[in-house]
């Protein structure tokens, strides 16, 4: 209770942080308003690493009720507040030994349906919980783009990792969002790790190439391959093959242990083509989440790509570049969403659609009228407002 009454006596001069990698000082945002009880209860729930309280706090940050945003806003600014940032971690401190982490590490899991991905984040997070770590894994479920539901089963394929109390599993739907991603991942990030999950997990969708959304949020980015799903050819192809920093050939086991060899072959001999980001070349590596062979080697990989950045100073630069992406992109959404909240501009909109459904008038001119309205609208109200 100590930390959250500091908090709420603080809250006049928090700030909300958005880091700028050309700059050492760190620019904040200051916010003036009280956050509501509700808010406050929320944050004393995360910070003692509540379970219950980080399913209510990513419950409210995916709400996309006007009175909820407000909340979700002041409960971030909460968060961020007492946040560890990279920029402010010594590179003395950046050893990962014994398995510790001066801040979180946040890892992406992708690769096309049925390669076995939620098994392996089960017996991979199994293995991260027996080194001393506490995992949250964030699951995206896509949703069906004619009712809009999802199945939301992710929990189901993880039965023994669900019931660790040093795991946390969320699933969520992606709601139609591009990327494989959900639309507020991101900030369920932040959450988790405010709850006290130095591990983040995050799994996408699983739609193949297009999937590279969740590159931009995360500190490294493993692809998961199933053994014959591709020659050579098919490695090299741009998209999510050269995104990430770790590949894994699942399933290696059994009937399949040739055709796995194969394919870490040509997956290792297609990745030379492609030029090393920060002097790191990405390994491809044997995996059998059945049996739990290639885990060790596989999360020996992964620390050593995240002490690469850290040590490099290159972590806070990632995390800033990618809070600014997201920033622009939580920009447009809101545009979008303002429009739509406009009787006016929706009455040109509905004129508007008749005729380009039609053919009568091409697309690009339609959109440019209706930010020609939109705007129109917005300087009419604030003249009015200027004047009153």
């Amino acid at each position: 209770m100590s930390r959250l009454m500091k908090s709420a006596h603080v809250w006049g001069r928090r700030s909300w942080f958005l880091p700028l990698p050309h700059q050492q000082q760190v620019r904040t945002l200051t916010v003036s308003a009280e956050p509501s009880p509700r808010v406050l209860q929320l944050y004393d729930g995360l910070v003692n690493g509540q379970r219950a309280a980080l399913a209510k706090a990513i419950t409210l940050v995916e709400s996309t009720h006007p009175k909820h945003k407000h909340e979700a806003q002041d409960l971030l600014a909460l968060v961020l507040s007492s946040a560890k940032r990279p920029s402010t971690v010594k590179k003395t401190m950046m050893a990962c030994a014994n398995e510790k982490f001066p801040t979180t590490f946040r890892i992406g899991l992708s690769g096309s349906p049925g390669v076995g991905k939620s098994s392996f984040i089960e017996a991979f997070g199994l293995h991260l919980i027996s080194k001393g770590h506490r995992v949250a894994v964030l699951a995206v479920d896509p949703s069906s783009s004619k009712t809009g539901g999802s199945i939301l089963g992710d929990k189901t394929r993880m039965p023994d990792l669900s019931r660790h109390s040093d795991a946390f599993i969320r699933p969520s739907p992606s709601s139609c969002t591009l990327g494989g991603v959900a639309r507020n991942t991101n900030e369920a990030i932040l959450l988790c790790e405010s709850a006290g999950y130095d591990i983040v997990l995050v799994e996408t969708v699983g739609v193949g190439q297009s999937e590279t959304m969740v590159a931009d949020m995360v500190d490294m980015f493993t692809l998961l391959v199933a053994p014959g799903g591709g020659d050579e050819l098919q490695g090299m192809k741009k998209g999510i093959v050269e995104l990430s920093n770790l590949i894994l050939v699942n399933k290696s086991d059994g009937d399949l242990l040739p055709a796995a060899r194969q394919a870490q072959m040509e997956y290792t001999s297609a990745l030379k083509f492609m030029p090393p980001e920060y002097g790191w070349h990405p390994p491809v590596l044997p995996v059998s989440s059945h049996k739990g062979t290639g885990i060790d080697k596989a999360w020996d990989s992964m620390k050593q790509f995240y002490c690469l950045l850290a040590n490099g100073g290159r972590l806070s630069e990632i995390r800033g570049r990618q809070q600014l992406k997201w920033m622009w992109k939580h920009v447009t959404e809101e545009l979008v969403e303002m429009v739509k909240r406009d009787k006016k501009v929706m009455k040109l909109v509905e004129d508007l659609q008749g005729c380009v459904y039609d053919g009568g008038i091409p697309s690009g001119i339609a959109a440019e009228k209706i930010l020609d309205e939109f705007m129109s609208q917005r300087s009419t109200s604030s003249s009015r407002s200027s004047l009153s």
